[in-house]
């Protein structure tokens, strides 16, 4: 009688371990945080073998939500454009005011669109002025 109870109990416990490991494990639905898959191939066997690995991204602040953060230290302006951080001062895409953009030859001096080629205040560069009576050409005072 003993011997019928200890092969039931060992039974039981290999069938038990049988269907833990038989069953495939649900994976489980990704939560509000965000992952980055990150995969590795190794050859050193002579085939290739993919690791993923879940690596968690570091959540940036937005200015929409905490517009302060523009104003700190190392921030690359003290104005929130479309969540980003600028200076309309001297932003091309933003020159001025957000969302008013320069053209294609122009950068932007002091909130203003500029050229310039052709500019006498702001020759080769912004506050680069040719001196009395000078003209601006390709960048340069006096050129020519």
């Amino acid at each position: 009688m003993k011997l019928l109870n200890i092969f039931l109990i060992l039974v039981l416990v290999m069938a038990l371990v049988w269907s833990i490991t038989a069953t495939p494990f649900q994976e489980q639905e990704p939560d509000d945080t965000d992952y980055e898959i990150t995969k590795d191939f190794s050859s050193e066997h002579g085939f290739g073998r993919v690791l993923a690995q879940k690596k968690r991204k570091a959540r940036q602040i937005t200015c929409d939500k905490y517009p302060r953060i523009c104003r700190a230290k190392g921030s690359p302006g003290p104005y929130c454009c479309k969540k980003k951080c600028v200076n309309v001062l001297s932003d091309r895409l933003n020159c001025g005011a957000c969302g008013k953009k320069c053209k294609y030859n122009q950068i932007c001096c002091n909130g203003k669109c500029v050229n310039p080629s052709f500019n006498r205040n702001h020759c080769g560069g912004c506050s680069n002025r040719c001196k009395n009576g000078g003209f601006c050409a390709f960048g340069l005072c006096n050129y020519a």
